[in-house]
């Protein structure tokens, strides 16, 4: 974030006091946010695939050019009536200084050679002075020879009549004694399609307008002749669409050619053919020159240098022209008029760029050129100037150079200008999509053919497509794609940054482009920066990218890649010697990897000879979850590519299941949704490929389920949770009758410790999961093994097995190494993978019939023929999402953004990553300090700042008496915790079943979220990123943990994450308490009015620990560290839990060494300390970093509800249900210092974490409040007002962390909230 202004920074002391406090290290402005990267901001899936129309659809190039020249030298046509001087040159030539035949003739071939220059490649044939049966011969011939290609026809009519108004143009007899009109019906008939037509003669706009009717008319013509066709069975002929043709005309219809004897006659062919000597000769005859000089017209034809030299005045002058004269057109023009016209191809789109030129001198001679399509007129864009600039500029040196051979020619500045306005626009541009790119974009393209200045464009253009998609997109329609082709045959070093950088934004917008990359050998470009270790990291991991998208999807890719060593190359990113390698390369890696092996099992056996498979599972712990997500998915496509192989072996087998054990293993550890997707995914091929295994582990775990159904018999007891996910699966036929199964059904012998039945528990264990996506996943995969066995049960009731059946199954669906069961085979115990019975359901005691001692003479590849074509069951797009965050933009759009990877920095391998968050500090502020977001955090700061110094008064402060109800409100149901936010003025409550925000300032209800049933009663809540915008972190007693996302409008909020962050022991003795509620008005009023013998007898049963087996099972506890971005978690388990909130993984477990259910739970302060009480009265303390316990006190002979430290005054504070709170000196514990009876039993007990206050909620419907010493301070018994009334028995209570406020939630379905000030 940017320097606080003053006004906020002045008297800030929160620093400087030197006084401890056990958690201020979680109330600070500085602190790392968590769950806020975007993986946990928007829904993981791909963009939409969008119709880039930057390809040329219909790409003609121009191979046969005609050039038709009607001058009858000598003679003029009769209907032109020619001024005295008049134009003469044609082709820069004088007719009248040769003889006509040579005249014609040197015309003719001077004009093939300016054609030439614009496309060498072509075929020319000249017709001069033609018959109209020449011209038909000529155009069949070339229209034979070009194919489906275009065809240039050129026409020169100054020797003869102007075009009729029929649009017919004029040719001679063979005697040269009359002129003979040529239909441009006929013509077209023989030009076919697709033609270009070029018209320099007068009146020629009336052909133009006439060559559109006789199109349609063609068209009438060949749809009659195809309805004759076909009535009498004979071929029709082949459609022309005449649609494609484009026509360049002199002039508008009734108009004439200039005839200033300035110009040359064939004007118009002039500008098409030699359009710079044209605009010199046109910019010197109507400018005013920075050199005056007589002959500077003459001195026009001794320009020195060749057009194609651009190190020559000539020749850089061509290429400035032919960056403004395309820029002209590209900021003019609509798209697809572009890329038909200038991208189409080199000669027509040389033609249409020196079209403009024509338009704009011709017009200043009252002449209109017309053309189709039509063009508007661009003779007054502000470019020219540009242009003209240029001339001025070059036309000065041009005395000099010509009359000093040896003085050096000085180089425009044009391009370098270009490029600095472009960088202008960078820099000082507003970002927006609706804002048109610069005009200086199709400069750049030009500026890449010269090494000068090549670097810096390309660098310009780096940060130009850093602005997102559409600048991708608008930079492709461009056309730059041919010329970034080409420039991958460099071997510059200085290029590769930017290359790598540009190719990978094009991959990520358009991924077809993996087709040229592959047919132009341009992987090994990224193969070789790959494999290059003198490479930074963040270009390596854009390379990575680009050939990940290379073998996406694309068997001629993955070919190329294989055959390019892209196995190993990536594997070395995640070798040993890749410790420094960022986590975006080997993110990118792994999806290559994946990529290269989906579908395609010789490159899976190409990664087994490699041992990929293993150095794979080595990434699963690794701390980003993009990792983790990169690699299952690398190791889902491993086992795929194993099901579209043409036979199975055991050694494919027992890789299958050797990696399918490791990414189950991993699901207990990881918190990450977008991992555990990807191992779901990647499990489901296990089911896929071994269907028949999967589908004897579904029928005998429902026929166990049944079996241990009916044997209890009604009995009471506790039901497996186990076979939860089973139960909502009809019972299938096969499965009715176990043991009557007919030989035809045999199924592989499941035996016990089987790796099948171990993923089986842990997809079954996935269905229960508190994420909703990630359990419908895990539910549609074991709804699939549902339906497989249905479906087998249907078949084998409509097709009873025959009694002589075999033991081979034709009903069941095939598998790999399918065998008929033998009793008498021997088996060895699979090694456990620490899978957690509590969570299966399935016991992890269980053996299976040995790979090992399979028979060995059956055919283990029988199998496998269905499983290419089986479906994929679910699916994730985790891969597409996070190409698509390299797609889009960066906000900052200046050099500091992706553009920084490739001049050197990390930016753009971030947005490569697909998660571009950073460390994602509050702190940090937009780039703009005058935006709304950056004002808030301002002002959040200030406030926060504002709190936390008056928090710091409570400890000095006297005790307050908190009795004064600041908010009072009803809930649905009991609130089972009360919790409030530090900064704003909200409080959130829970019930079992859903939970709520209110603003206890205006009694306003925020938001509510709803709780499943099945997620278990909510116990505990927890606000994460509480100085930001705060999340919700919600737990269960079942030890199911979910953080959202409040939306404070009323809407129910947002899930971010959820996962199973304990596991729960299972109460043995337990039996839930029938269905009237906990305590009725009728048990209220009884207990009140009850003798004291009965009520203490009552109170006796609630504190004697004997009684403690009855009680209901511990809630789950949650605590929040925002210094050390972890959670803790403790309850009915072994362990306090620790999760890494940044990496989403499994922290530690600190073993409770107790075997009673923890019931309070602290953590805080700078020191990574953790305590917590246990229900057998004791409390223990650790540090986070050591195994062992710290501390260990055996304090209470009751559940402890409170176990407290306050450093300030260096007391330890712990309470009990059976109303005892002891005060102990955190310096010597051997005693405490002060103990006090509070009215027992109690069920919530809170310390203040700065007051020197302690709270005490009794099921005696009463509050008791007390200062650290044990002296009574207060009793809360009624409700505020005149006769108010008693309050409810007390369910929960807490302590605003930062004020003097107290919230109580009670079990008639109220909830207040106590203050010490006066009521405003």
């Amino acid at each position: 974030m940017t320097d606080m202004p003053p006004y906020l920074a002045l008297n800030d002391d929160e620093d400087n006091s030197g006084e401890p406090d056990s958690d201020s290290s979680d109330f600070e402005d500085d602190l790392v946010l968590s769950f806020d990267k975007p993986r946990h901001l928007e829904p993981i899936k791909g963009a939409e695939r969008e119709e880039h129309s930057w390809r040329v659809k219909e790409k003609y190039k121009t191979h046969c050019v005609a050039l038709v020249l009607c001058l009858n030298v000598g003679v003029d046509p009769p209907d032109v009536v020619k001024t005295q001087p008049c134009a003469r040159l044609e082709c820069w030539i004088d007719p009248n200084s040769l003889s006509p035949t040579k005249a014609l003739e040197t015309i003719g071939h001077a004009l093939q050679t300016q054609y030439e220059r614009w496309q060498p490649r072509a075929r020319y044939k000249q017709s001069l002075d033609p018959t109209s049966d020449e011209i038909k011969k000529l155009c069949c011939s070339l229209r034979r020879n070009a194919k489906e290609e275009r065809v240039l026809f050129h026409y020169n009519g100054h020797g003869v009549p102007k075009p009729t108004s029929q649009g017919e143009i004029w040719v001679f007899n063979r005697a040269y004694t009359q002129y003979i009109p040529l239909s441009m019906y006929d013509l077209q008939t023989w030009m076919g399609a697709p033609s270009l037509y070029v018209y320099d003669c007068s009146n020629a706009g009336v052909i133009v307008d006439n060559f559109k009717q006789f199109a349609e008319q063609h068209e009438r013509d060949y749809e009659m002749q195809a309805s004759a066709a076909g009535a009498t069975g004979a071929a029709g002929p082949a459609p022309v669409c005449y649609r494609n043709c484009i026509q360049l005309a002199a002039c508008a219809a009734g108009q004439s050619l200039p005839m200033s004897p300035e110009l040359p006659a064939d004007l118009f062919t002039a500008c098409l053919t030699t359009p710079v000597k044209m605009a010199i000769k046109w910019f010197v005859l109507r400018t005013r020159l920075r050199v005056a000089r007589a002959d500077l017209v003459d001195l026009i034809d001794k320009i020195p240098g060749q057009v194609t030299d651009r190190r020559t005045m000539l020749g850089e002058l061509n290429w400035i022209f032919t960056a403004i004269t395309d820029t002209i057109a590209w900021s003019s023009l609509p798209p697809d008029l572009f890329q038909q016209l200038f991208r189409a191809d080199l000669l027509t789109a040389s033609l249409c760029r020196n079209f403009l030129l024509a338009d704009r001198i011709m017009r200043s001679y009252n002449c209109t050129p017309v053309s189709s399509p039509a063009l508007p007129s661009l003779a007054r864009h502000p470019l020219w100037a540009a242009w003209e600039h240029t001339l001025d500029l070059a036309l000065a040196q041009l005395p000099a150079l010509l009359e000093r051979p040896h003085h050096h020619y000085r180089h425009s500045p044009f391009f370098r200008d270009q490029l600095t306005a472009f960088q202008l626009w960078l820099d000082l541009g507003n970002w927006s999509v609706s804002r048109p790119p610069p005009d200086q974009l199709p400069m750049v393209l030009q500026v890449l053919l010269s090494t000068l200045h090549r670097v810096r464009a390309l660098q310009i253009l780096c940060r130009f497509l850093s602005l997102g998609a559409w600048a991708v997109r608008a930079v492709l329609a461009v056309g730059i794609f041919p010329y970034m082709l080409k420039l991958l045959q460099a071997s510059a070093h200085d290029l590769r940054a930017s290359m790598v950088y540009i190719w990978a934004k094009i991959i990520a917008v358009d991924p077809t482009c993996q087709v040229d990359l592959v047919n132009a050998k341009g992987h090994k470009y990224f193969l070789s920066i790959l494999q290059d270790p003198s490479v930074d990291t963040e270009h390596r991991t854009l390379a990575a990218f680009v050939l990940a998208g290379i073998v996406d999807n694309y068997p001629a890719g993955q070919e190329a890649a294989l055959q390019g060593s892209m196995i190993s190359a990536c594997l070395e990113q995640l070798g040993e010697g890749a410790e420094r390698a960022g986590w975006r390369l080997q993110q990118w890696a792994c999806i290559g990897l994946g990529r290269l092996w989906r579908g395609w099992d010789a490159a899976r056996w190409a990664g087994v000879r490699d041992l990929a498979h293993e150095k794979l599972a080595a990434l699963l712990p690794h701390p980003r979850p993009e990792v983790r997500a990169a690699c299952a998915f690398a190791l889902a496509a491993f086992v795929s590519a194993g099901a579209a192989a043409p036979a199975r072996t055991d050694h494919a087998n027992a890789l299958d299941q050797q990696v399918a054990v490791q990414l189950a293993a991993r699901l207990r550890d990881d918190a990450s949704p977008l991992v555990r997707a990807e191992i779901l995914a990647a499990l489901q091929w296990m089911v896929l490929i071994f269907e028949q295994h999967f589908i004897a582990v579904y029928i005998n775990e429902r026929v166990r389920r049944s079996d241990r159904e009916s044997g209890r018999g009604g009995r009471a007891g506790r039901v497996d949770t186990g076979q939860d996910a089973l139960a909502a699966a009809r019972t299938p036929p096969a499965a009715r009758a176990p043991h009557a199964l007919p030989p035809a059904l045999a199924l592989p012998a499941i035996g016990f410790g089987s790796v099948y039945m171990k993923l089986w528990g842990t997809l079954c264990a996935m269905a229960r999961e508190p994420h909703p996506q990630l359990a419908q996943m895990a539910a549609d995969i074991i709804a699939y093994v549902s339906n497989q066995v249905d479906s087998v049960g249907r078949d084998v009731e409509r097709h009873p097995p025959h009694s002589h059946s075999g033991g081979g199954s034709s009903s069941l669906p095939p598998s790999p190494n399918t065998r008929a069961p033998h009793a008498h085979h021997d088996s060895r115990t699979l090694p456990h993978m620490g899978h957690r019975r509590g969570k299966s359901g399935l016991p992890h005691t269980i053996s299976e019939d040995s790979v090992a001692h399979r028979d060995r003479e059956r055919d283990s590849t029988s199998s496998n023929s269905s499983q290419s074509t089986k479906k994929v069951i679910v699916s994730t797009q985790f891969v597409e999402w996070a190409t698509a965050q390299f797609a889009r933009g960066d906000a900052s759009g200046g050099a500091g953004g992706p553009f920084a990877a490739a001049a050197g920095g990390d930016g753009a391998a971030g947005a490569a990553a697909g998660g571009a968050g950073g460390a994602g500090r509050a702190a940090r502020a937009p780039a703009d300090c005058e935006s709304r977001a950056h004002h808030e955090r301002v002002w959040r700061r200030a406030r926060n700042r504002s709190i936390r110094r008056e928090a710091r008064a409570l400890r000095t402060a006297h005790p307050p008496r908190l009795e004064t109800v600041a908010f009072h409100s009803r809930c649905p149901l009991p609130p089972a915790v009360v919790l409030f936010h530090p900064y704003e003025q909200h409080a959130a409550l829970a019930s079992k079943e859903n939970f709520g925000i209110w603003d206890w300032g205006t009694a306003a209800k925020l938001c509510v979220g709803s709780w499943r049933r099945a997620w278990g009663r909510i116990t505990s809540l927890a606000y994460l990123n509480a100085h930001h915008h705060a999340l919700l972190a919600v737990a269960s007693h079942q030890g199911h943990l979910a953080i959202y996302r409040p939306s404070g409008s009323g809407m129910e909020p947002a899930l971010v994450s959820a996962w199973r962050a304990l596991d729960v022991r299972p109460a043995p003795d337990y039996r839930p308490p029938s269905a009237q509620p906990l305590y009725s008005l009728a048990q209220l009023v009884t207990e009140q009015f009850a003798p004291a013998d009965e009520r203490s007898a009552s109170k006796g049963m609630l504190s004697d620990p004997n009684m403690a087996s009855s009680a209901p099972p511990s809630g789950t506890l949650l605590r929040w560290s925002a210094s050390r971005r972890s959670l803790a978690l403790a309850g009915q388990a072994a362990t306090v839990r620790l999760w890494d909130a940044h990496a989403e993984l499994l922290q530690a477990d600190i073993p409770t060494e107790c075997e009673a259910a923890a019931t309070s739970l602290w953590r805080g302060g700078r020191a990574a300390r953790v305590l917590a009480g246990f229900g057998d009265g004791s409390v223990r303390a650790w540090d986070e970093r050591a195994p062992r316990a710290t501390t260990a006190l055996r304090a209470h002979a009751a559940p402890v509800l409170c176990a407290a430290p306050r450093d300030d005054a260096h007391a330890l504070v712990t309470g009990a249900a059976d109303g005892e709170v002891r005060v102990y000196d955190a310096r010597k514990l051997a005693r405490p210092l002060h103990v006090l009876r509070a009215p027992a039993p109690l069920a919530a007990l809170d310390v203040h974490p700065r007051a020197p206050l302690i709270a005490c909620g009794s099921v005696n419907q009463c509050i008791s409040i007390y200062d650290l010493k044990g002296g009574a301070l207060n009793t809360i018994k009624f409700h505020e007002g005149f006769m108010g009334a008693r309050i409810g028995p007390v369910s929960c209570l807490a302590f605003h962390p930062l004020r003097c406020a107290l919230g109580v939630g009670s079990k008639d379905s109220t909830v207040s909230v106590y203050v010490s000030e006066a009521r405003r």
